[in-house]
């Protein structure tokens, strides 16, 4: 009997009182989100969107790294990047340098498929490039994604598994062998509706359209169909998340458990979409031990 291993009951406990008491963060709670200046700016391309921020913490290392990458529907309208600078700052405190990735999306010139897959995918190996300098522990890694960027976090730490035909495949990508997906919105097929109506996406926008050579769009943009990818998932929602709830995260843990990975799910008590990204948030005490169990700290 599959069973998903809901979080919600220790993390009522961590979270206690405050996170009952605290209002749900709104979209514009959100939107005001910000934090420190990165240490580096990092370009892996020539557009304007192809650049990774570092958050290197005080110190000598080698540091573990938090790939983070930012939601906002796939869309430049929703912010984004320094939204992410909040955790960042916060997780630089703690000792964890974060690796803060920024991509053209569907809306930019040459986002969408497979421009947008390409970006993450030469993002997060740059990693491999700026690890000596910045004394950064590549054996120590954790993707963690904020709704949009969860399928991008998701699919990030599954791309060893991407068909060779893919426009995004590469040789020896970074592995990942953990991923937190923050409110996130991964199975690009069976959430296509939800993700219509949550984020006034198509599937074309996202996965390209089909082709001859193409048929099935999803096989190299969706997590859920590069499964077994041999990774570990969590994923966590809030309790008041109505962009994804947690029906969703529930629904990728069982697929990915019957395809044979592991998977959790974590209820933030409290919480809506925009409290799982808040280190100003009583949930961020849930959120950020997650990403500390998952670096072994």
């Amino acid at each position: 009997m599959l069973r998903i291993i809901r979080h919600s009951l220790c993390a009522a406990a961590v979270a206690g009182s405050a996170a009952a008491a605290a209002a749900p963060m709104s979209l514009q709670d959100y939107l005001a989100l910000n934090g420190r200046a990165p240490d580096k700016h990092i370009a892996y391309g020539a557009a304007p969107s192809q650049f990774v921020e570092l958050f290197r913490p005080a110190g000598k290392g080698p540091f573990p790294v938090v790939v983070l990458i930012h939601g906002g529907c796939w869309t430049v309208q929703f912010g984004g990047i320094t939204q992410m600078r909040n955790m960042a700052s916060s997780l630089a405190a703690q000792g964890i340098a974060v690796w803060n990735v920024e991509y053209r999306r569907y809306d930019e010139p040459g986002g969408g498929y497979p421009g947008m897959y390409q970006d993450v995918a030469a993002a997060v190996d740059r990693l491999k490039q700026e690890a000596a300098a910045s004394q950064l522990d590549l054996t120590r890694v954790v993707a963690v994604g904020h709704s949009a960027g969860g399928h991008l976090a998701q699919w990030a730490a599954s791309r060893h598994r991407l068909p060779s035909w893919s426009p995004a495949w590469v040789k020896d990508p970074l592995a990942i062998p953990q991923v937190i997906s923050l409110g996130g919105l991964a199975d690009l097929r069976l959430q296509a509706a939800l993700i219509k109506s949550s984020c006034e996406r198509d599937t074309e926008q996202l996965a390209g359209k089909p082709s001859a050579a193409r048929p099935d769009v999803f096989l190299d943009t969706s997590p859920a169909e590069m499964l077994p990818a041999k990774i570990h998932t969590v994923l966590v929602h809030g309790e008041h998340d109505t962009v994804s709830p947690i029906s969703t995260g529930e629904a990728y843990a069982r697929r990915a458990r019957a395809a044979g990975d592991t998977a959790s799910v974590v209820l933030l008590p409290g919480g809506s979409h925009y409290d799982e990204v808040a280190a100003t948030s009583p949930s961020w005490k849930i959120v950020s031990a997650e990403i500390r169990k998952a670096l072994g700290l």
